[in-house]
């Protein structure tokens, strides 16, 4: 009779049994397009540096039609001036700006004219599918301080390449590459003929759907290394490292991004005992109120800010 008996002990045991979990295979031939060399910090400074101000601002923005619309800003605050002591010397300034954009598919030309005599442009052209053009420029009446800068951006299927021509005999260029469904590598160069210098630089970008991790290091001196976790969609922590190993300068800061149904409330408190918040809130379609705070403890420097934000 015992040998009737059906094994039901060794069954169940067999079938408990977890499988062990199957590593994730990476279609090397399928790899995602990285994100552009110049922005693998990207979430880190959405939370870490927001636009902070002090003083009044006041926004304006009109449509004339679907693509072309006029924009009126108005800024009143103190401005810093250098100084060779350890407190901040701070004059009243207030200066208008008026611009003009054009948005389109394929073209994007921004323009921006300030009272003090500076004029901005800013251009974005996609000359192909995958191939783009961008240009910067600002005429100011100071010598040796108005700058132009050209960048032709190259899209591929899981790469991005840039080259970067600029005034002062400026040349750069960078690539970035997918390895992997998460990671990406990408390096620099870049030879400025005014100053005879030149450098070379390398990054790493490391992303899933709950975080971000990057690290770039240059031979400038420069170390920069970026961490976000996203808890949810709606709120994610930051930290960054800066380091230059030839000033010795060490630089560290938390910060948090906090998305509300009206609002957007970002903060962050750095290793030299800043702390800064920014809050924006929508008041209604097309208002916004914008509150900006910066406290400076070892230079006794409270910057304070609120604006309005209209169109």
């Amino acid at each position: 009779m015992a040998g009737l008996v059906p094994p039901a002990t060794a069954t169940k045991t067999e079938t408990s049994t977890p499988k062990p979990k199957e590593e994730e295979k990476v279609d090397y031939m399928n790899l995602p397009c990285p994100i552009p060399y110049e922005e693998i910090h990207r979430e880190a400074l959405m939370s870490l540096k927001p636009e902070l101000f002090e003083g009044l601002r006041f926004d304006f923005t009109k449509g004339i039609n679907q693509k072309f619309s006029l924009s009126h800003s108005v800024f009143m605050g103190p401005t810093e001036i250098p100084s060779q002591s350890t407190e901040t010397i701070k004059i009243p300034t207030a200066n208008y700006e008026f611009g003009a954009n054009y948005i389109d598919p394929n073209l994007m030309l921004i323009g921006r004219v300030l009272t003090d005599g500076r004029v901005n442009a800013r251009v974005k052209c996609d000359l192909t599918d995958n191939l783009s053009l961008k240009a910067n420029a600002q005429l100011t009446n100071e010598p040796h301080m108005s700058h132009g800068m050209f960048n032709f951006d190259y899209k591929g299927k899981d790469y991005r390449t840039q080259f970067q021509f600029g005034n002062g005999a400026l040349l750069g260029a960078s690539y970035i590459q997918s390895v992997t469904s998460h990671l990406s590598l990408g390096g620099e160069v870049f030879w400025a003929g005014q100053h005879r210098k030149s450098g070379i630089g390398y990054a790493a970008r490391y992303e899933t759907d709950k975080m971000v991790a990057t690290g770039q290091v240059a031979s400038t001196g420069m170390v920069a290394l970026s961490y976000v976790q996203k808890l949810s969609e709606k709120v994610s922590l930051a930290t960054d490292f800066m380091y230059n190993y030839m000033s010795r300068d060490v630089t560290s800061s938390v910060g948090y991004d906090y998305i509300l149904r009206q609002c957007r409330l970002r903060g962050k408190i750095d290793s030299n005992g800043c702390t800064a918040a920014y809050l924006e809130e929508r008041l209604n379609l097309g208002l916004n109120f914008i509150l900006s705070a910066e406290i400076d403890h070892r230079k006794k420097d409270y910057k304070f800010g609120f604006g309005l934000t209209v169109g």
